[in-house]
């Protein structure tokens, strides 16, 4: 077996930060801040590498901030911790279990997200994906009546919030993941710890969930780059202000056996990992959270239904860029005078869906 596995985190964020640094000129991870009261900080959190930038005279505050906070979400949403409120609804036994504020907050828009999307965004995939050895490192190909049973307990419906949302009871034999969701909530609590500061303009990449708040101090919009999966470099520029931009690719964690690719993201009907078409889910709106889960179910769902799904959901406020296997990309019209493809795709079919 040869395995290959990585994520784009550190390259992304390299990139993100060269096109998009405050104010002017370069700004790279490791660079101390500048005259431009600009100021950059590394968190490693949630297995990845996470760079924070906001600008302005608060940016040192904003950063301290911003970087308790991840903390402090991890320490809730880890799996693995023993000491993480999600390890101990994991292992629980069917009791019920009290959930802090955070954890409730996200369990329940996970949760949303679940039905929204007909479950092809499911968090109790967790002992599936683990099976496979994306959780572990431990690769291996788990044969159908292995899946079919693991499969017997993956339902997000079966997860049981208490009325007012403050606990949750898992049927025995089920686990849960916010792993899907996590990255983009916890953007969502580092933009707010930005404005809390007093910040007004910053970029987070948390592994290459990228999320921006309002424009770069010079006004203009943030130019945030969308990978190539399948080569080095990216498909093209999204300029943005107050987004997140948040991808799902096949080519983040993956192993190959007799010669068949393997990826991580799986789909929660079968078991294996989604073939739909879609090598690339790039999520672009306004809550980094739906960006985070959506990025996972539409790459699940394949370009047509993908579209289908973001014509009936007009009030969720997201577009969306696909990358297919064919070297096609599809997008919705609401990026698609601010999404341009670099020079080795500006040739490539594009497909833009209106409602």
């Amino acid at each position: 077996m040869r395995i290959k596995r990585y994520t784009r985190v550190i390259a992304l964020a390299l990139l993100v930060l060269m096109l998009s640094g405050c104010n002017r000129g370069m700004v790279i991870p490791t660079e101390k801040p500048g005259a431009d009261d600009s100021v950059s900080r590394t968190v490693f959190a949630m297995d990845t590498v996470m760079e924070l930038s906001p600008c302005g005279e608060n940016a040192k505050a904003a950063c301290d901030l911003g970087a308790a906070r991840i903390q402090e979400l991890e320490s809730l949403f880890s799996v693995t911790r023993r000491d993480s409120e999600i390890y101990a609804v994991n292992h629980a036994q069917g009791k019920e279990v009290s959930l802090s504020p955070d954890t409730q907050t996200l369990l329940k828009d996970a949760l949303y997200w679940c039905a929204q999307t007909d479950g092809m965004l499911d968090i109790s995939i967790y002992p599936v994906l683990r099976t496979w050895g994306f959780t572990t490192g431990e690769y291996r190909v788990p044969d159908d009546a292995e899946l079919a049973s693991l499969l017997e307990h993956v339902d997000y419906r079966r997860v049981s919030l208490s009325p007012d949302g403050s606990a949750v009871t898992l049927p025995e034999g089920m686990e849960i993941d916010l792993g899907s969701v996590a990255k983009g909530y916890t953007g969502d609590m580092v933009m707010q710890a930005f404005r809390d500061s007093g910040v007004t303009s910053g970029m987070i990449s948390l592994g290459g969930n990228v999320q921006v708040l309002g424009t770069k101090p010079d006004g203009s919009n943030w130019r945030i780059a969308v990978q190539d999966p399948s080569a080095d470099g990216y498909v093209g520029i999204a300029e943005v202000a107050d987004k997140a931009v948040i991808t799902s690719g096949g080519y983040e964690r993956f192993f190959e056996q007799d010669g068949v690719t393997y990826w991580h993201i799986l789909d929660p009907e079968t078991g294996k990992p989604a073939h739909s078409g879609v090598v690339s889910a790039t999520v672009i709106g306004t809550s980094g959270t739906m960006c985070d889960a959506l990025s996972t179910a539409l790459f699940v769902m394949g370009a047509e239904r993908a579209a289908a799904f973001w014509q009936t959901h007009a009030d969720a406020g997201f577009d969306f860029v696909l990358v297919l296997e064919d070297g096609s990309l599809v997008m919705t019209e609401g990026v698609e005078s601010s999404f341009t493809p670099v020079d080795s795709w500006a040739s490539a079919p594009i497909e833009v869906i209106r409602r």
